[in-house]
């Protein structure tokens, strides 16, 4: 049993996609450098793919076996680390049949179906490959951007053409994408790396019992039993492999022991097997057990309980190549069941920072671009004492989406740095905002209660469309920032219920950047007060909040009015401001709510 690991984001290797090698009748690939132009006697030119010769949009079908993958299958498998989709005018399920690379000497030309790779021409340089991608009614164009601003531009082009355009990180190797992109369209026909063939992990458990002559569980990074071996005398099963395989999980107390023993570190630090000594006290029998891998990435662990008779003299050996095949088993699930989720999860997050446009999350999971949306973000503080940080932000974004999910069918939840965004579209029109603040409520209420994390949520504005999704993030990113600056004692806030205090917020940070900005009389009064160790500015303040009431100022602080007058009069001496002025007074109560400085 392995001890629960985090994984990590975008660490799965990449997959290959459904489809065969091939393609279309009389298609003949492209030379690397380009080739001479091929021509589509059915196309006329100025019309795009996806789009017929009166220019109305029309379906593109998926490949048929034999002809390739789909465009959509080609995002799942390669991923946000290598590109980002920018643009899907014709959809996601229009056929890719082959790779083209066009070289920025070649003229620029493309045939049905292609990936065209435009090496060299960045920027606005890749429109005329665009153009001729739509006229030929290639797949897509993948591009190098220098600059962010450059997107908008080719998404214009792109749309216009009805050609989808990728964007390709900058450190990405051309040659690297090209080969990786062959392979995926050449689908899962293509010679397994590993050399080891298909099977289901039952399959395997058996397998390796029979060639250990042991008791075999195969078990996942958070030790659930994915596969075991069968056992016909339950005489040879130990109390652990017992519980484990009726719980479906290890259970914690043997987990513990194993933690204690050091087995869970010696799986982490090697690849090798490792033996765990029997504990007839515990009920534990001798074992064997080996992590399962790729790469550096742990997917899970093999344990072999030795039951009446000892284990077979080659079963270290059957275990190393047990773990090789089970490695090439996860992964290919993990590519079936996470590559979709990918493919959400790279459109939504450019959808929230305004680097997709709305029509490729729209096409993807069938979502009406007209409908009201609204985004939610949540921040949360520190974890209570003693947990553990990556595991908490885990639980907490595991709470978050199933809550959210269980209030709103639709609901898309995205993770971006210290934040985690939860997307709800199509919304039923006059949606209140109060029904929206008490399911953030809930999922807040349940951080602290499950997990002791005190968690924050902001409610974005309801936007009539997708398109204007990432003004509703970038309004739910004022409201937490002005809760982070303090000043905001609500856990759960929307514009409405906090715009005073998220424009003071605002004007104090940029009081705080721009230094130029503030009055150095009042920064020399508060530099005056770090020196000689008075109270001066926290007076003038406070007669300011307090509207020039002497006494309830005097109150807050705790001192007699007659002190307040005087430090506020010798304030006003030191520096030669003058509070009687409205504007002087405005830009105090600003600036000497900033934190002071060491």
């Amino acid at each position: 049993m392995s001890e629960p690991t985090k994984e990590a984001p975008g660490a799965c290797p990449q997959s290959t996609a459904d489809g065969k090698p091939g393609g279309p009748p009389g298609h003949e690939p492209r030379s690397p450098a380009g080739g001479p132009p091929r021509g589509d006697p059915g196309h006329e030119p100025g019309h795009g793919p996806g789009h017929d010769p009166g220019g109305q949009p029309v379906t593109v079908p998926a490949p048929a076996p034999g002809t390739g993958i789909t465009l959509r299958q080609l995002l799942m498998s390669l991923g946000e680390p290598l590109v980002e989709l920018q643009a899907a005018p014709a959809g996601l399920d229009v056929p890719v049949r082959d790779v083209a690379i066009l070289d920025p000497e070649d003229q620029a030309t493309a045939a049905a179906g292609e990936l065209v790779l435009a090496i060299g021409a960045r920027g606005r340089a890749a429109l005329p490959a665009l153009r001729a991608a739509g006229r030929a009614r290639a797949a897509a164009v993948a591009v190098k951007l220098d600059a962010p601003g450059q997107a908008d531009a080719l998404r214009e082009a792109a749309t216009e053409a009805g050609v989808a355009l990728l964007s390709v990180r900058r450190e990405t190797r051309w040659e690297h994408l090209d080969s990786l992109a062959r392979v995926i369209i050449s689908g899962p026909d293509a010679p397994d790396p590993e050399g080891q063939g298909a099977g289901d992990l039952n399959s395997l458990a058996q397998t390796v019992a029979v060639l250990t002559g042991g008791i075999v569980s195969i078990e996942d990074t958070s030790s659930r039993v994915l596969a075991y071996s069968r056992s016909s005398d339950s005489d040879e099963v130990d109390d652990l492999r017992r519980l484990s395989i009726l719980g479906r999980q290890g259970p914690e107390p043997y987990l513990a022991k194993l933690r204690e023993w050091g087995v869970f570190q010696q799986l982490r630090a090697s690849d090798g097997v490792i033996p765990v000594d029997p504990h007839p006290d515990l009920g534990i029998r001798r074992r064997l057990a080996i992590g399962i891998r790729a790469g550096a990435q742990p997917l899970g662990t093999i344990w072999v309980q030795e039951g009446a008779q000892p284990l077979a003299p080659l079963a270290e050996q059957a275990l190393v190549g047990a773990a090789r095949v089970a490695a090439a088993q996860l992964v290919r699930r993990r590519r079936e069941v996470s590559a979709d989720v990918r493919l959400t999860q790279t459109l939504l997050t450019g959808l929230l920072e305004g680097s997709t446009g709305p029509q490729s999350l729209a096409t993807h999971l069938g979502l009406d671009l007209r409908r009201p949306a609204t985004v939610l973000a949540y921040a949360a503080g520190s974890p209570s004492e003693g947990s553990d940080l990556e595991l908490t932000r885990a639980e907490v974004t595991g709470l978050i989406s199933v809550h959210t999910a269980a209030r709103h069918r639709g609901a898309l939840l995205a993770p971006v740095e210290s934040r985690v965004y939860v997307l709800l579209p199509d919304l039923p029109a006059g949606l209140p905002v109060s029904t929206v603040r008490s399911w953030a409520q809930e999922v807040v209420e349940a951080a602290r209660d499950h997990l002791g994390v005190p968690l924050r949520a902001a409610i974005g504005s309801t936007v009539d469309g997708l398109a204007a999704v990432p003004d509703s993030r970038a309004q739910a990113d004022r409201i937490l920032d002005a809760m982070r600056r303090g000043g905001v004692d609500l856990e759960v806030a929307a514009l409405i219920d906090v715009q005073a205090q998220v424009l003071v917020s605002e004007m104090l940070a940029l009081l705080q950047e721009r230094t130029g900005l503030r009055d150095p009389r009042l920064t020399a009064l508060t530099d005056y007060d770090r020196r000689h160790g008075t109270r001066l500015a926290e007076s003038v303040l406070a007669w300011l909040d307090a509207l020039g009431e002497v006494r309830v100022a005097a109150q807050a602080l705790h001192i007699h009015p007659n002190t307040l007058r005087y430090r506020v009069r010798r304030a006003e001496q030191l520096t030669g401001i003058d509070l009687a002025q409205p504007q002087q007074r405005l830009l105090a109560m600003l600036q000497l709510r900033l934190p002071a400085e060491d």
